[in-house]
């Protein structure tokens, strides 16, 4: 008798821990849930009207003028936004709060992306009159002349257009591939397309393939390489035959050696510490070497 009791105040005390249990595990489950509800209700596109609501971009008016500089703003959009124009997509903050977006006047597109919280893409373009270019560096006229220019090998100066040479030579010398050797379908022949709207560059091979990317330059860092001019870089495509003799690399980033409206001569120093010009002993450095002219 006494062992029956002990055994049911036992299930009766197992009965109330039991009951506190599960109260405690469905109010857990209750302040659980709530969160993942509203992170549910963040998941999804923003809408067009949310997007006319919070983004907003101002063209800057420079001497009465609808000039190419731009700024951005984002309002409480709960998406990350970014903005691609004739230069790049801006990502940040601007000097003075403008950024300059073209270089070419007439009618140009910036596109919002947003980035939304599923994981898609929302794309708006918004359409611009460019009335007039203001601050434009003069090397776009000599890259893309008037707003386009198709670059080709300068097959004047025969097999020294495209190999290994001294850094300090104006054209490769060392050893020059034969157009076999170049890259496949990207010697005598090929060529690529400089065009200022959208930084584009478009390089055709001999068999009629494309390769589509962008292109900047960079004429104002210090190289600390003294004959060069500064920075040419690609991304998406190259220029033709991009590899460098030493490692059989692929490169997409050249000093300028030379650049007028008719001429195009590209380096990278074959060396440890690319940016600079480290000679050897003797005074001698490789290089390999890409000369272009302009396609006729």
């Amino acid at each position: 008798m006494i062992f029956y009791e002990f055994n049911n105040k036992n299930n009766k005390d197992m009965k109330k821990i039991t009951g506190l249990f599960l109260i405690t595990i469905a109010a857990l489950t209750f302040i659980s849930c709530d969160p993942i509800e509203s992170r549910q209700e963040a998941k999804g596109a923003v809408t067009d009207a949310e997007i006319n609501q919070y983004v907003v971009i101002e063209q800057q008016v420079r001497e009465g003028k609808k000039s190419n500089y731009f700024s951005f703003s984002v309002r409480n959009l709960k998406a990350l936004t970014q903005f691609k124009h004739g230069l790049g997509t801006y990502v940040g903050a601007g000097t003075n709060g403008y950024i300059q977006c073209f270089v070419v006047p007439g009618q140009q597109t910036i596109t919002a992306v947003i980035l939304n919280a599923d994981g898609t893409k929302t794309e708006k373009p918004y359409t611009f009159n460019i009335e007039q270019c203001f601050d434009v560096a003069p090397e776009w006229a000599l890259f893309c002349g008037t707003g386009s220019k198709t670059w080709t090998w300068d097959v004047s100066l025969g097999a020294n257009m495209h190999g290994m040479g001294d850094v300090n030579d104006n054209q490769a010398g060392w050893w020059c591939p034969t157009p076999e050797e170049r890259v496949a379908n990207e010697g005598v022949g090929a060529s690529f397309k400089l065009t200022a709207s959208g930084s584009s560059l478009v390089k055709t091979r001999t068999d009629g393939s494309t390769q589509t990317g962008t292109f900047g330059f960079n004429m104002t860092k210090t190289t600390g390489f003294a004959r060069s001019m500064g920075f040419f870089t690609t991304s998406g495509a190259t220029i033709l035959a991009a590899i460098n003799t030493k490692g059989g690399e692929t490169e997409n980033k050249f000093h300028i050696m030379r650049l007028n409206e008719n001429e195009l001569r590209l380096l990278v120093i074959d060396m440890d510490g690319r940016d600079s010009y480290k000679p050897d002993v003797e005074g001698w450095g490789q290089a390999t070497h890409w000369c272009f002219r302009v396609k006729p």
